[in-house]
């Protein structure tokens, strides 16, 4: 939703660019914890659906982390529909992965919100943008680097 009074429309402060890399787009998840992260995982191709989350997020990458962490592990995603459809949570369950409680709309409270807010200022700030989404990848893997 865009919130500005009627009548303002094209005024220079309600207007973002942004470049679609001629359409395209890329589909990160990243998992940070107190004392690191983890390289960045790149989907390939089309969107995250709740099988792809589970499969391609869920076994391979988070389940073992959660194992070497033990009971100090707390798992923390949001409320996006692959991460709350009965396939991810009975997984969840049935692996005892502890999960955080979270409420709905609510990015502020999310620290790697502000992660990618920092890599995408990172991104913005290269003396050559990316221009490909071959690029932008090479750009990511490095800023997250």
């Amino acid at each position: 939703m865009i919130w500005r009074e009627p009548g303002t429309r094209y005024r220079v402060p309600n207007i973002v660019e942004r470049d679609h890399y001629r359409g395209g787009g890329l589909l990160v998840w990243a998992v940070i914890e107190t004392n690191g992260r983890i390289d960045l995982y790149l989907f390939a191709g089309g969107s995250v659906t709740t099988v792809r989350y589970r499969y391609e997020i869920l076994h391979p990458l988070v389940w073992p982390f959660v194992a070497v962490m033990g009971t100090d592990a707390i798992f923390m995603d949001d409320t996006a529909h692959p991460h709350t459809a009965r396939l991810v949570r009975s997984y969840l369950v049935s692996e005892a992965i502890p999960q955080m409680a979270w409420l709905a709309i609510s990015q502020d409270l999310n620290p790697l919100e502000h992660v990618w807010d920092m890599l995408k200022r990172r991104i913005a700030g290269r003396s050559v943008q990316p221009g490909t989404l071959h690029g932008l990848q090479q750009a990511l893997l490095q800023e997250w680097a």
